[in-house]
C-alpha cells in the first residue's frame, strides 16, 4: 500500500515499504498479506484462527456498515484492522475506531483507508487511527503536516481521555 504513514514512537513516518494489499473485492490477487472485509476474512480463515489457536496472515477491513464489536471475538488473532472511509465525507469510521479503542480494547495497528486526506488526519489521530493510507493522486509528505492541526483539544479523545478542565485542574 502506497502513501502509508504510521505514528511510530519517534513520531509520523512515511512507510515505504508496505506489505498489506487491501483486497476488498473478489478479483484481488496478493502474493503477501491482504486486508479482506470482515466477512471474506471469516470465510477465508482456518479454524485455527477462528477459534483463537492461531494468528490471521490477514487482516480485516471494516465497511462503514460494519459493527465494530463484532471483531471483539478475534482481536487476539488480527495482526490489523483498517477502517474504510468510502468518502471523506462519510464520518462513520471515526466512531468505529474510537469503539475499537475505547471500548473493544483494540491495541494493535488501526488504519485508515479509502478517501483520506491531509485534512483529516489530525482527527483519525484523535479518534485512534495510528496509520493512514492517503488518498493515491495526494502527497503523503503533504498530508503529514496534517498531523500537526491542533495542538490543544478541548474534548476528550482515544489518546487523551480527559478534557481539557480536568488536564489542567491535575496541573494546579
Amino acid at each position: 500500500m502506497n502513501n502509508l504513514i504510521r505514528l511510530t514512537e519517534h513520531g509520523p513516518e512515511l512507510v515505504s515499504a508496505d506489505p498489506w494489499t487491501l483486497a476488498l473485492s473478489e478479483d484481488s490477487a496478493s502474493d503477501g498479506p491482504r486486508i479482506l472485509s470482515f466477512e471474506a476474512w471469516l470465510q477465508r480463515q482456518p479454524e485455527a484462527v477462528l477459534s483463537g489457536l492461531e494468528p490471521s496472515a490477514d487482516g480485516v477491513c471494516l465497511q462503514p456498515d460494519d459493527e465494530a464489536e463484532q471483531l471483539q471475538p478475534y482481536l487476539a488473532v488480527l495482526p490489523l484492522i483498517a477502517v474504510l472511509f468510502p468518502s471523506f465525507r462519510d464520518g462513520r469510521g471515526y466512531s468505529q475506531a474510537y469503539l475499537l479503542r475505547t471500548r473493544i480494547g483494540w491495541t494493535g495497528e488501526l488504519r485508515a483507508v479509502g478517501d483520506v486526506l491531509r485534512d483529516q488526519l489530525s482527527h483519525m489521530r484523535q479518534c485512534g487511527f495510528d496509520a493512514f493510507a492517503v488518498r493515491e493522486d495526494k502527497s503523503a509528505e503533504d498530508a503529514l503536516k496534517g498531523l500537526n492541526g491542533m495542538s490543544v483539544l478541548y474534548g476528550r479523545s482515544a489518546i487523551e481521555p480527559r478534557p481539557l478542565f480536568r488536564r489542567r485542574a491535575s496541573e494546579c
